[in-house]
């Protein structure tokens, strides 16, 4: 029984899927991949961190998708006075002289955390722990976060002054590193036009956290062949250099992805399926969401940037050779 009402939750999923695309492009404009790849990392359970130049619109992306998703959402702007309680809220002596926690912006299901590279370390950490165990830990006592709870981050790859690389640690905690490119001549005339009137487009409310969470735990019950698992591992494998001088690591990659890596490979390949309509990934799944996963936890050495190739090149050469 339970595996054919598991079937019957993907073919809902796949309708529902199509009207909260319709929503968002209501409002946004192009950018039909990166909508694609923040919806698969939601319905995967995982942490998405937008990369693009200004004016792409990343925020207004996160905001619609969360209206349309029916979930809290909450906006943090990162800057380099930001303190790691400005994020998880702060204890508090009330009038009855006693401690009462206030909570931080972190206590939503969407959290927004907005050029998160522009504020110190020490602050980027205060969202390590809430990220990876779904828990805020202030003065020694555990606050449960609401689930479903997502961190999708943005960040700008221009402006390096006054900027604060992301820890490997904390990059390596997102799911996905989705890339935004600019419009096309067509889109951005539909931009041009639509943008500069008030159409007063509304967006509808497709799906409630209750259902988000149903379809996560059906995508998580998704059976899955060995040889797209072992193809997943020998792709992960890949990525990391063996030290003989002989692969395509060896020669451009300094660090290559960990487990991590592997396990988004299959769950984002679970998910991809499922939006499908298939009731099992196979190995293009798990190709189509390679660079995503695989791109912020790969670093090239020397010689890859000295011969100008970059992440993508290495991804596609080994997602090829695999």
């Amino acid at each position: 029984m339970e595996q054919v009402s598991d079937k019957g939750a993907i073919d809902n999923l796949v309708a529902k899927y199509g009207e909260l695309k319709g929503e968002v492009n209501k409002i946004i404009i192009g950018q039909d991949e990166a909508v694609e790849s923040l919806l698969t990392a939601v319905f995967s359970g995982g942490h998405c961190l937008l990369v693009g130049v200004p004016g792409l619109a990343k925020t207004l992306m996160v905001n619609t998708l969360s209206r349309a998703l029916g979930l809290t959402f909450s906006r943090i702007q990162f800057t380099p006075d930001l303190m790691p309680s400005d994020i998880t809220g702060t204890e508090i002596l009330d009038e009855s002289r006693q401690f009462r926690f206030i909570k931080g912006p972190v206590f939503a299901n969407i959290v927004l955390a907005d050029e998160i590279n522009r504020t110190p370390p020490k602050t980027q950490a205060a969202l390590l722990e809430a990220m990876q165990e779904k828990v805020v830990t202030v003065s020694g006592k555990g606050y449960r976060l609401e689930e479903p709870f997502f961190v999708l981050a943005t960040q700008n790859p221009i402006e390096q002054e006054g900027t604060y690389p992301l820890p490997e640690a904390q990059l390596d905690r997102f799911m996905f590193d989705v890339r935004l490119d600019y419009p096309t001549f067509e889109e951005e005339m539909s931009i041009v036009k639509e943008t500069t009137v008030d159409n007063g487009s509304d967006v509808r409310v497709v799906l409630s956290a209750e259902e988000i969470s149903m379809y996560q735990q059906t995508i998580r019950r998704m059976p899955v062949v060995d040889n797209v698992c072992e193809y997943a591992v020998r792709l992960v494998t890949a990525t990391r250099p063996t030290g003989k001088g002989e692969s395509l690591a060896d020669k451009y990659i300094s660090w290559g992805a960990g487990p991590r890596a592997s396990q988004y490979l299959i769950i984002g390949a679970r998910t991809h399926a499922a939006l499908r309509g298939k009731y099992s990934p196979d190995i293009e799944d798990v190709r189509a969401v390679a660079h995503n996963v695989l791109r912020h936890r790969i670093v090239r050495n020397y010689y890859a940037e000295a011969e100008n190739i970059s992440t993508d090149e290495l991804i596609g050469k080994l997602v090829s050779g695999n």
